[in-house]
């Protein structure tokens, strides 16, 4: 009598146990999948990957609900009757059950990141996540780059123009119209500043700041990371003892972050 009373006993701690890691696994997806749906319905996707890889995440969004509910449907759903009467048969049933649900350690990973996107403001990256800037664009100008107006060309359209060049003399008086944000070091010249941009191939974790050269002799007047937009004409100078073609400001307007801050290569 004790001993079937003690195989019920462990039976009813499997279940349970088994019970609770399902509920966690299905809430957890369902909640990731709602975070996803968040993420794409309040815009601020771009702030994380490149927009071409956007419908991954709508493919995520779905599979996520999808999971969730369907563990909700599972563990709502009437009990199957037991597969034997014998106490020590169902202990051994709810035993195996019991290896197959993901392990507790795995679900806090999980989860994680999901507490870590809802405590923490999304944003995208300024002047503030600037490790290192380059004057050099991801890859050389294509037929694209040199067919842009001039005037429409952005941050990283000039880098790769300039990359392909030997000769900066080139551009000795061409204009641009540039929107970046305001980057200084104190290794610049004086009145010296950067109009900077993020690109993104992938996701934020492979962003790159870049940035054209600029000289303004009103650069300290403008904070540190503040969007504007740059209208010059370029002439050739020495930049970070390098010989670049630096943007010689005529205008400066500040404006908003615009609502897609990166570039994509």
């Amino acid at each position: 009598m004790q001993l079937t009373d003690s195989f019920h006993i462990d039976l009813d701690v499997a279940r349970r146990r088994q019970q609770t890691n399902a509920w966690a696994k299905a809430v957890l997806l369902l909640a990731m999948g709602l975070y996803f749906v968040w993420v794409i319905a309040s815009g601020n996707l771009p702030n994380y990957i490149n927009e071409r890889f956007a419908w991954l995440s709508y493919v995520a969004a779905a599979v996520l609900l999808l999971l969730g509910a369907h563990g909700i449907w599972r563990l709502l759903r009437p009990a199957r009757s037991p597969i034997s009467d014998d106490p020590l048969l169902q202990l051994v049933s709810a035993r195996q059950e019991e290896h197959r649900p993901i392990s507790w350690g795995v679900l806090a990973i999980v989860a994680f990141p999901l507490v870590l996107g809802t405590l923490i403001p999304s944003r995208p990256l300024g002047a503030e996540s600037v490790s290192s800037i380059s004057t050099s664009a991801v890859s050389a100008a294509n037929v694209a780059e040199f067919q842009i107006d001039p005037l429409q060309r952005n941050v990283l359209d000039w880098l790769r123009v300039f990359n392909s060049s030997s000769d900066f003399s080139e551009f000795n008086g061409e204009r641009a119209d540039l929107i970046g944000f305001m980057y200084r070091e104190p290794t610049f010249g004086e009145n010296q500043f950067m109009i900077a941009r993020f690109t993104v191939s992938c996701c934020v974790a492979d962003a790159s700041a870049l940035g054209v050269p600029a000289h303004w002799a009103e650069t300290a007047t403008v904070e540190q990371g503040q969007w504007i937009r740059v209208q010059g004409v370029f002439q050739v100078g020495s930049f970070r003892d390098n010989t670049l073609p630096i943007l010689q400001v005529e205008s400066v307007e500040l404006i908003d972050e615009p609502a897609h801050p990166y570039l994509y290569p």
